[in-house]
Protein backbone atom coordinates (compact mmCIF):
# COMPACT_ATOMS: atom_id res chain seq x y z
CA UNK A 1 0.00 0.00 0.00
CA UNK A 2 1.22 3.47 -0.76
CA UNK A 3 1.20 5.55 2.31
CA UNK A 4 0.84 9.22 1.34
CA UNK A 5 0.76 11.18 4.64
CA UNK A 6 -1.09 14.26 4.97
CA UNK A 7 -1.40 16.50 1.77
CA UNK A 8 -2.34 19.71 0.30
CA UNK A 9 -3.92 20.16 -3.13
CA UNK A 10 -2.33 22.14 -5.46
CA UNK A 11 -3.34 24.93 -6.88
CA UNK A 12 -1.49 27.77 -9.19
CA UNK A 13 -2.66 30.57 -6.80
CA UNK A 14 -1.20 28.78 -4.13
CA UNK A 15 1.80 26.80 -5.70
CA UNK A 16 4.61 28.85 -3.71
CA UNK A 17 3.06 28.26 -0.17
CA UNK A 18 2.43 24.84 -1.21
CA UNK A 19 6.54 24.37 -1.56
CA UNK A 20 7.07 26.17 1.01
CA UNK A 21 4.75 24.65 3.95
CA UNK A 22 6.15 22.58 6.42
CA UNK A 23 5.44 18.68 6.92
CA UNK A 24 3.68 18.36 3.19
CA UNK A 25 3.89 14.79 2.26
CA UNK A 26 2.17 14.68 -1.05
CA UNK A 27 -0.14 16.72 -3.42
CA UNK A 28 -3.02 16.05 -5.35
CA UNK A 29 -3.67 18.42 -8.23
CA UNK A 30 -6.72 18.66 -10.92
CA UNK A 31 -5.64 16.63 -14.03
CA UNK A 32 -7.77 19.01 -16.53
CA UNK A 33 -5.49 21.98 -15.07
CA UNK A 34 -2.40 20.34 -16.38
CA UNK A 35 -1.44 19.14 -19.80
CA UNK A 36 0.78 15.77 -19.92
CA UNK A 37 3.79 17.09 -21.92
CA UNK A 38 4.21 20.90 -19.93
CA UNK A 39 3.61 20.25 -16.28
CA UNK A 40 4.11 23.43 -14.00
CA UNK A 41 7.71 24.34 -12.56
CA UNK A 42 6.10 23.98 -8.84
CA UNK A 43 5.37 20.42 -9.57
CA UNK A 44 8.28 19.50 -11.54
CA UNK A 45 10.15 20.99 -8.03
CA UNK A 46 8.41 18.91 -5.94
CA UNK A 47 8.67 15.87 -7.59
CA UNK A 48 12.53 16.21 -7.70
CA UNK A 49 11.95 16.55 -3.82
CA UNK A 50 10.21 13.45 -3.62
CA UNK A 51 7.14 14.48 -2.86
CA UNK A 52 4.26 12.35 -4.41
CA UNK A 53 1.71 14.05 -6.81
CA UNK A 54 -1.75 12.11 -7.54
CA UNK A 55 -3.93 13.29 -10.36
CA UNK A 56 -7.60 13.84 -9.52
CA UNK A 57 -10.24 14.55 -12.31
CA UNK A 58 -13.24 16.05 -12.67
CA UNK A 59 -14.48 15.42 -15.92
CA UNK A 60 -14.61 11.38 -16.69
CA UNK A 61 -18.71 11.25 -15.56
CA UNK A 62 -18.43 7.63 -15.03
CA UNK A 63 -21.26 7.64 -13.76
CA UNK A 64 -23.25 8.89 -16.27
CA UNK A 65 -25.01 6.78 -18.80
CA UNK A 66 -22.60 6.72 -21.60
CA UNK A 67 -19.74 4.66 -21.27
CA UNK A 68 -16.35 6.74 -20.31
CA UNK A 69 -14.60 8.89 -23.49
CA UNK A 70 -11.68 6.95 -24.70
CA UNK A 71 -9.73 10.58 -25.56
CA UNK A 72 -10.61 11.55 -21.77
CA UNK A 73 -9.56 8.20 -20.44
CA UNK A 74 -5.86 8.18 -22.10
CA UNK A 75 -5.21 12.04 -21.07
CA UNK A 76 -5.49 10.96 -17.94
CA UNK A 77 -3.56 8.05 -17.94
CA UNK A 78 -1.02 10.18 -19.69
CA UNK A 79 -0.86 12.40 -16.45
CA UNK A 80 -0.46 10.26 -14.34
CA UNK A 81 2.88 8.62 -16.44
CA UNK A 82 3.93 12.28 -16.30
CA UNK A 83 3.43 12.68 -12.88
CA UNK A 84 4.84 9.12 -11.85
CA UNK A 85 1.80 9.07 -9.49
CA UNK A 86 0.96 5.41 -8.11
CA UNK A 87 -2.62 6.10 -9.00
CA UNK A 88 -5.59 8.60 -10.68
CA UNK A 89 -9.02 9.57 -8.47
CA UNK A 90 -12.13 10.50 -9.71
CA UNK A 91 -16.14 11.04 -8.85
CA UNK A 92 -18.99 8.92 -8.58
CA UNK A 93 -21.04 11.12 -10.54
CA UNK A 94 -22.31 12.42 -13.93
CA UNK A 95 -21.51 15.85 -15.45
CA UNK A 96 -23.06 15.48 -18.77
CA UNK A 97 -26.80 13.81 -20.45
CA UNK A 98 -28.07 13.76 -23.08
CA UNK A 99 -26.97 12.42 -26.42
CA UNK A 100 -27.68 9.82 -28.73
CA UNK A 101 -28.73 7.91 -25.55
CA UNK A 102 -31.68 9.78 -25.45
CA UNK A 103 -32.00 11.97 -28.81
CA UNK A 104 -31.59 15.25 -27.11
CA UNK A 105 -28.86 17.90 -26.97
CA UNK A 106 -25.78 16.51 -25.15
CA UNK A 107 -25.61 19.02 -21.87
CA UNK A 108 -22.64 19.95 -19.74
CA UNK A 109 -23.54 20.45 -15.90
CA UNK A 110 -20.11 22.36 -15.51
CA UNK A 111 -19.91 20.38 -12.16
CA UNK A 112 -20.59 16.81 -10.10
CA UNK A 113 -23.90 15.54 -10.05
CA UNK A 114 -24.84 12.77 -7.68
CA UNK A 115 -26.04 9.48 -9.37
CA UNK A 116 -29.23 7.85 -8.09
CA UNK A 117 -28.50 4.81 -5.98
CA UNK A 118 -30.16 2.59 -7.60
CA UNK A 119 -29.70 -1.19 -9.33
CA UNK A 120 -29.61 0.56 -13.01
CA UNK A 121 -27.49 3.39 -11.96
CA UNK A 122 -24.84 0.60 -10.05
CA UNK A 123 -24.67 -1.48 -13.08
CA UNK A 124 -23.94 1.01 -15.81
CA UNK A 125 -21.24 2.48 -12.92
CA UNK A 126 -19.60 -0.98 -12.32
CA UNK A 127 -19.07 -1.36 -16.30
CA UNK A 128 -17.98 1.97 -16.62
CA UNK A 129 -15.29 1.70 -13.38
CA UNK A 130 -14.21 -1.48 -14.89
CA UNK A 131 -13.66 -0.05 -18.74
CA UNK A 132 -11.49 2.80 -17.13
CA UNK A 133 -9.52 0.36 -14.72
CA UNK A 134 -8.74 -1.17 -18.46
CA UNK A 135 -7.66 1.79 -19.66
CA UNK A 136 -5.63 3.30 -16.66
CA UNK A 137 -1.79 2.59 -16.31
CA UNK A 138 -2.24 2.88 -12.40
CA UNK A 139 -5.06 2.19 -10.55
CA UNK A 140 -8.50 3.73 -9.72
CA UNK A 141 -10.05 5.07 -6.81
CA UNK A 142 -13.31 6.80 -7.01
CA UNK A 143 -14.65 9.34 -4.43
CA UNK A 144 -18.02 10.01 -3.16
CA UNK A 145 -19.63 13.75 -3.77
CA UNK A 146 -21.38 16.32 -2.15
CA UNK A 147 -25.26 17.12 -3.21
CA UNK A 148 -27.37 19.52 -2.46
CA UNK A 149 -30.87 17.10 -3.94
CA UNK A 150 -31.70 13.72 -3.51
CA UNK A 151 -33.10 10.81 -6.02
CA UNK A 152 -36.33 9.66 -5.38
CA UNK A 153 -36.87 5.67 -5.20
CA UNK A 154 -33.52 5.26 -4.28
CA UNK A 155 -32.21 1.70 -3.60
CA UNK A 156 -29.62 1.76 -0.94
CA UNK A 157 -28.05 3.83 1.71
CA UNK A 158 -24.65 5.60 0.30
CA UNK A 159 -22.45 2.80 2.66
CA UNK A 160 -23.79 0.16 0.95
CA UNK A 161 -23.68 1.70 -3.16
CA UNK A 162 -20.09 1.81 -2.07
CA UNK A 163 -19.33 -0.97 -0.65
CA UNK A 164 -21.09 -3.12 -3.73
CA UNK A 165 -19.26 -0.93 -5.79
CA UNK A 166 -15.56 -2.34 -4.49
CA UNK A 167 -17.15 -5.71 -3.79
CA UNK A 168 -17.87 -5.82 -7.86
CA UNK A 169 -15.32 -4.17 -9.24
CA UNK A 170 -11.86 -4.11 -6.88
CA UNK A 171 -12.11 0.10 -7.19
CA UNK A 172 -10.08 1.56 -4.02
CA UNK A 173 -12.05 4.60 -2.89
CA UNK A 174 -11.28 8.24 -2.08
CA UNK A 175 -13.49 9.52 0.55
CA UNK A 176 -14.55 12.91 1.16
CA UNK A 177 -15.74 13.23 4.92
CA UNK A 178 -16.55 17.38 3.86
CA UNK A 179 -19.17 15.62 1.45
CA UNK A 180 -20.48 13.00 4.27
CA UNK A 181 -21.06 16.09 6.55
CA UNK A 182 -22.50 17.78 3.40
CA UNK A 183 -24.90 15.22 3.02
CA UNK A 184 -25.68 15.14 6.48
CA UNK A 185 -26.89 18.08 6.88
CA UNK A 186 -28.87 18.57 3.12
CA UNK A 187 -29.82 15.10 2.91
CA UNK A 188 -30.22 13.79 6.26
CA UNK A 189 -27.57 10.56 5.76
CA UNK A 190 -25.82 10.02 8.78
CA UNK A 191 -22.02 9.90 8.20
CA UNK A 192 -21.48 7.34 11.04
CA UNK A 193 -23.53 4.77 9.03
CA UNK A 194 -22.17 5.50 6.09
CA UNK A 195 -18.33 5.23 7.73
CA UNK A 196 -20.15 1.69 9.31
CA UNK A 197 -21.49 0.73 5.85
CA UNK A 198 -18.61 0.92 3.48
CA UNK A 199 -15.57 -1.00 3.04
CA UNK A 200 -12.89 1.30 4.92
CA UNK A 201 -10.19 -0.99 4.33
CA UNK A 202 -10.61 -0.03 0.84
CA UNK A 203 -9.80 3.58 1.35
CA UNK A 204 -6.39 4.72 -0.91
CA UNK A 205 -7.10 8.28 1.01
CA UNK A 206 -9.08 10.75 2.42
CA UNK A 207 -10.11 14.50 1.55
CA UNK A 208 -10.98 17.19 4.31
CA UNK A 209 -12.60 20.73 3.31
CA UNK A 210 -14.40 23.62 4.18
CA UNK A 211 -17.86 24.74 3.09
CA UNK A 212 -20.35 27.40 4.82
CA UNK A 213 -24.16 26.98 5.59
CA UNK A 214 -26.61 29.14 4.21
CA UNK A 215 -30.37 29.01 4.85
CA UNK A 216 -30.46 25.21 6.03
CA UNK A 217 -28.32 24.41 3.28
CA UNK A 218 -24.65 23.25 3.34
CA UNK A 219 -22.27 24.28 0.47
CA UNK A 220 -19.07 22.44 -0.05
CA UNK A 221 -17.38 25.65 -1.11
CA UNK A 222 -13.59 24.96 -0.73
CA UNK A 223 -13.26 28.19 0.25
CA UNK A 224 -13.82 28.08 3.51
CA UNK A 225 -12.35 26.88 6.94
CA UNK A 226 -12.30 23.01 7.82
CA UNK A 227 -15.56 23.58 10.15
CA UNK A 228 -15.44 21.34 13.91
CA UNK A 229 -18.17 19.40 12.19
CA UNK A 230 -16.25 18.20 9.37
CA UNK A 231 -13.20 16.97 11.53
CA UNK A 232 -15.78 15.36 13.55
CA UNK A 233 -16.29 12.85 11.09
CA UNK A 234 -13.15 12.69 10.29
CA UNK A 235 -11.81 11.64 13.97
CA UNK A 236 -14.30 8.62 13.58
CA UNK A 237 -13.12 6.92 10.29
CA UNK A 238 -9.70 7.23 11.70
CA UNK A 239 -10.96 4.98 15.06
CA UNK A 240 -12.06 2.59 12.20
CA UNK A 241 -9.35 2.76 9.93
CA UNK A 242 -5.64 4.24 9.50
CA UNK A 243 -6.37 5.91 6.31
CA UNK A 244 -3.03 6.25 4.05
CA UNK A 245 -3.40 9.25 3.15
CA UNK A 246 -5.14 12.52 4.45
CA UNK A 247 -5.56 15.74 2.34
CA UNK A 248 -6.50 19.73 2.63
CA UNK A 249 -8.43 20.70 -0.26
CA UNK A 250 -8.79 24.12 -0.95
CA UNK A 251 -9.98 25.96 -4.41
CA UNK A 252 -10.72 29.62 -3.52
CA UNK A 253 -10.42 32.59 -1.24
CA UNK A 254 -6.83 31.16 -0.48
CA UNK A 255 -5.84 32.28 3.41
CA UNK A 256 -2.35 33.26 4.03
CA UNK A 257 0.53 30.52 4.05
CA UNK A 258 0.44 30.26 8.67
CA UNK A 259 -3.39 29.71 8.09
CA UNK A 260 -2.88 26.60 5.51
CA UNK A 261 -0.32 25.46 7.74
CA UNK A 262 -2.26 25.69 11.11
CA UNK A 263 -5.19 23.88 9.39
CA UNK A 264 -2.45 20.78 7.92
CA UNK A 265 -1.30 21.13 11.88
CA UNK A 266 -4.89 20.23 12.65
CA UNK A 267 -5.34 17.85 10.09
CA UNK A 268 -2.44 15.89 11.52
CA UNK A 269 -3.44 15.54 14.90
CA UNK A 270 -7.13 14.99 14.77
CA UNK A 271 -5.72 11.70 12.17
CA UNK A 272 -3.05 11.02 15.07
CA UNK A 273 -5.93 11.25 17.60
CA UNK A 274 -8.22 8.98 15.98
CA UNK A 275 -5.52 6.56 15.08
CA UNK A 276 -4.25 6.41 19.11
CA UNK A 277 -8.01 5.49 20.19
CA UNK A 278 -8.62 2.88 17.52
CA UNK A 279 -5.13 1.44 18.81
CA UNK A 280 -5.98 1.16 22.55
CA UNK A 281 -9.33 -0.30 21.12
CA UNK A 282 -7.63 -3.00 19.61
CA UNK A 283 -4.94 -3.89 22.12
CA UNK A 284 -7.83 -4.02 25.04
CA UNK A 285 -9.88 -5.87 22.55
CA UNK A 286 -6.76 -8.70 21.86
CA UNK A 287 -6.31 -9.27 25.70
CA UNK A 288 -9.64 -9.62 26.51
CA UNK A 289 -9.87 -12.45 23.33
CA UNK A 290 -6.06 -13.41 23.79
CA UNK A 291 -5.22 -12.96 20.06
CA UNK A 292 -1.98 -12.52 19.05
CA UNK A 293 -2.22 -9.79 15.96
CA UNK A 294 -3.74 -6.12 16.72
CA UNK A 295 -4.32 -5.80 13.07
CA UNK A 296 -8.46 -5.78 12.44
CA UNK A 297 -9.19 -8.22 9.72
CA UNK A 298 -10.43 -6.94 6.07
CA UNK A 299 -13.90 -7.96 6.20
CA UNK A 300 -12.50 -9.45 2.24
CA UNK A 301 -9.04 -10.23 1.81
CA UNK A 302 -9.20 -9.13 -1.78
CA UNK A 303 -9.68 -5.80 -0.53
CA UNK A 304 -5.75 -5.63 0.73
CA UNK A 305 -3.39 -3.95 -1.50
CA UNK A 306 -0.61 -5.70 -2.41
CA UNK A 307 3.10 -3.55 -2.00
CA UNK A 308 4.54 -4.56 -5.34
CA UNK A 309 4.81 -2.39 -8.62
CA UNK A 310 2.20 -1.85 -10.37
CA UNK A 311 2.51 -1.65 -14.69
CA UNK A 312 -1.61 -1.54 -16.07
CA UNK A 313 -4.70 -0.55 -14.93
CA UNK A 314 -7.60 -2.56 -13.13
CA UNK A 315 -8.04 -2.50 -9.57
CA UNK A 316 -5.25 -1.95 -7.09
CA UNK A 317 -2.51 -4.84 -6.35
CA UNK A 318 -3.37 -7.66 -4.76
CA UNK A 319 -6.75 -7.62 -5.10
CA UNK A 320 -8.20 -11.42 -6.33
CA UNK A 321 -8.22 -11.78 -9.96
CA UNK A 322 -11.92 -12.86 -9.97
CA UNK A 323 -12.71 -9.25 -8.72
CA UNK A 324 -11.06 -7.54 -12.50
CA UNK A 325 -13.81 -8.98 -14.60
CA UNK A 326 -17.79 -9.08 -14.07
CA UNK A 327 -18.68 -11.55 -11.74
CA UNK A 328 -20.87 -14.32 -13.52
CA UNK A 329 -24.04 -13.41 -11.53
CA UNK A 330 -23.52 -9.67 -12.69
CA UNK A 331 -23.51 -9.29 -16.24
CA UNK A 332 -22.90 -6.19 -17.77
CA UNK A 333 -26.04 -3.63 -18.06
CA UNK A 334 -28.23 -3.93 -21.32
CA UNK A 335 -28.48 -0.99 -23.27
CA UNK A 336 -31.75 -0.67 -22.08
CA UNK A 337 -30.33 -0.19 -18.10
CA UNK A 338 -28.06 3.16 -20.02
CA UNK A 339 -31.40 4.15 -21.41
CA UNK A 340 -33.16 4.47 -18.42
CA UNK A 341 -30.56 6.08 -16.81
CA UNK A 342 -29.79 8.55 -19.36
CA UNK A 343 -33.59 9.34 -19.57
CA UNK A 344 -33.59 10.22 -15.51
CA UNK A 345 -29.99 12.16 -15.70
CA UNK A 346 -30.91 14.24 -18.50
CA UNK A 347 -34.41 15.37 -17.24
CA UNK A 348 -32.47 16.44 -14.17
CA UNK A 349 -29.67 17.83 -15.50
CA UNK A 350 -32.14 20.03 -18.49
CA UNK A 351 -33.95 21.19 -15.26
CA UNK A 352 -30.68 22.47 -13.49
CA UNK A 353 -29.18 24.11 -16.52
CA UNK A 354 -32.20 24.71 -19.18
CA UNK A 355 -35.08 25.95 -17.34
CA UNK A 356 -36.84 23.00 -18.53
CA UNK A 357 -39.34 21.47 -15.52
CA UNK A 358 -38.90 19.84 -12.22
CA UNK A 359 -39.02 15.83 -13.10
CA UNK A 360 -41.08 14.27 -10.74
CA UNK A 361 -39.96 12.85 -7.00
CA UNK A 362 -37.81 15.98 -6.98
CA UNK A 363 -37.62 18.42 -4.34
CA UNK A 364 -38.31 21.23 -6.43
CA UNK A 365 -36.63 24.28 -4.00
CA UNK A 366 -33.66 22.06 -3.37
CA UNK A 367 -33.47 22.05 -7.46
CA UNK A 368 -33.45 25.88 -8.15
CA UNK A 369 -31.04 26.03 -5.14
CA UNK A 370 -28.84 23.79 -7.02
CA UNK A 371 -29.51 25.11 -10.37
CA UNK A 372 -28.63 28.85 -8.66
CA UNK A 373 -25.09 27.37 -7.77
CA UNK A 374 -24.68 25.94 -10.81
CA UNK A 375 -24.98 29.37 -12.56
CA UNK A 376 -22.75 30.76 -9.98
CA UNK A 377 -20.09 28.09 -10.08
CA UNK A 378 -20.04 28.61 -14.45
CA UNK A 379 -19.57 32.27 -13.39
CA UNK A 380 -16.78 31.89 -11.23
CA UNK A 381 -14.86 29.52 -13.62
CA UNK A 382 -15.57 32.11 -16.64
CA UNK A 383 -13.94 34.42 -14.90
CA UNK A 384 -10.83 32.48 -14.34
CA UNK A 385 -10.34 31.44 -17.79
CA UNK A 386 -11.32 34.85 -19.25
CA UNK A 387 -10.32 37.56 -16.79
CA UNK A 388 -10.47 40.35 -19.36
CA UNK A 389 -14.60 39.76 -19.09
CA UNK A 390 -14.62 40.92 -15.49
CA UNK A 391 -12.23 43.31 -16.32
CA UNK A 392 -14.29 45.10 -19.78
CA UNK A 393 -18.09 44.65 -17.93
CA UNK A 394 -16.72 45.57 -14.40
CA UNK A 395 -19.65 44.93 -11.84
CA UNK A 396 -22.40 43.50 -14.49
CA UNK A 397 -20.35 40.90 -15.39
CA UNK A 398 -22.24 38.75 -13.09
CA UNK A 399 -25.85 39.42 -13.16
CA UNK A 400 -25.14 39.32 -17.15
CA UNK A 401 -23.49 36.21 -16.82
CA UNK A 402 -26.07 34.99 -14.75
CA UNK A 403 -28.90 35.87 -16.44
CA UNK A 404 -27.48 34.07 -19.56
CA UNK A 405 -26.90 30.96 -17.64
CA UNK A 406 -30.87 30.73 -16.30
CA UNK A 407 -31.42 29.10 -19.81
CA UNK A 408 -28.30 28.40 -22.06
CA UNK A 409 -26.83 24.91 -21.06
CA UNK A 410 -23.05 24.45 -21.24
CA UNK A 411 -22.46 22.35 -24.59
CA UNK A 412 -18.64 22.37 -24.78
CA UNK A 413 -15.78 23.22 -22.00
CA UNK A 414 -15.67 26.84 -19.68
CA UNK A 415 -13.59 28.55 -22.54
CA UNK A 416 -16.57 27.73 -24.93
CA UNK A 417 -18.90 28.97 -22.42
CA UNK A 418 -17.18 32.17 -22.32
CA UNK A 419 -17.01 32.68 -26.02
CA UNK A 420 -20.94 31.82 -26.30
CA UNK A 421 -21.46 34.25 -23.56
CA UNK A 422 -19.69 37.14 -24.82
CA UNK A 423 -21.86 36.05 -28.63
CA UNK A 424 -24.77 36.38 -26.60
CA UNK A 425 -24.41 39.76 -24.87
CA UNK A 426 -22.71 41.31 -28.31
CA UNK A 427 -26.01 39.87 -30.42
CA UNK A 428 -28.15 41.93 -27.82
CA UNK A 429 -26.23 44.46 -28.40
CA UNK A 430 -24.85 45.04 -25.03
CA UNK A 431 -22.85 46.21 -22.87
CA UNK A 432 -24.76 49.64 -23.89
CA UNK A 433 -21.40 51.46 -23.16
CA UNK A 434 -19.56 51.83 -27.02
CA UNK A 435 -16.03 51.62 -26.07
CA UNK A 436 -16.80 48.26 -23.96
CA UNK A 437 -18.98 46.71 -26.58
CA UNK A 438 -15.48 47.29 -28.79
CA UNK A 439 -13.16 45.68 -26.20
CA UNK A 440 -15.96 42.90 -26.12
CA UNK A 441 -15.73 42.45 -30.05
CA UNK A 442 -11.88 42.54 -30.16
CA UNK A 443 -12.17 39.97 -27.81
CA UNK A 444 -14.18 37.57 -29.08
CA UNK A 445 -13.37 37.91 -32.54
CA UNK A 446 -9.37 36.94 -31.26
CA UNK A 447 -10.35 33.99 -29.77
CA UNK A 448 -13.35 32.29 -31.97
CA UNK A 449 -10.99 32.96 -35.44
CA UNK A 450 -14.38 34.59 -37.20
CA UNK A 451 -16.53 37.53 -37.15
CA UNK A 452 -19.71 37.82 -35.01
CA UNK A 453 -22.15 35.61 -36.79
CA UNK A 454 -24.71 36.66 -39.14
CA UNK A 455 -28.56 36.34 -39.28
CA UNK A 456 -28.88 32.81 -40.58
CA UNK A 457 -26.15 31.75 -38.10
CA UNK A 458 -28.74 33.34 -35.22
CA UNK A 459 -31.56 31.63 -35.97
CA UNK A 460 -29.85 28.15 -36.12
CA UNK A 461 -28.35 28.90 -32.92
CA UNK A 462 -31.96 30.30 -31.41
CA UNK A 463 -33.41 27.04 -32.94
CA UNK A 464 -31.28 24.74 -31.05
CA UNK A 465 -31.86 26.98 -27.13
CA UNK A 466 -35.42 26.74 -28.37
CA UNK A 467 -35.08 22.62 -28.51
CA UNK A 468 -33.19 22.14 -25.56
CA UNK A 469 -36.11 24.18 -23.46
CA UNK A 470 -38.76 21.83 -24.16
Amino acid sequence: MTELGIGIGWRPEIAEAVEALPGVDWVEVVAENICADHLPDSLTRLRERGVTVVPHGVSLGLGGADRPDPARLAALGEKAVALGAPLVTEHIAFVRAGGPLTATPLLEAGHLLPVPRTRDALDVLCENVRIAQDALPVPLALENIAALISWPGEEMTEGQFLAELVERTGVRLLIDVANLHTNHVNRGEDPARALSELPVEAIAYVHVAGGVERDGVWHDTHAHPVPRAVLDVLADLTTRVSPPGVLLERDDDFPPEEELAKELEVIRATTAVGMRSAGAEQVGTAHAHGARSLVPAPRDASLLIGAGARVSGGPMPGAAPATQEPRSDAPAPRTAARQRLAVTQASLLSALVAGTPVPEGFDTRRVGVQSRALAAKRAGVVAKVAPELPEILGKGFRPAFLAYARSRPMTGGYRRDALDFVEHLLLAGRPEDPAARRQLTEWWQDRSGSRPPGRATRLVRAARHALVRR
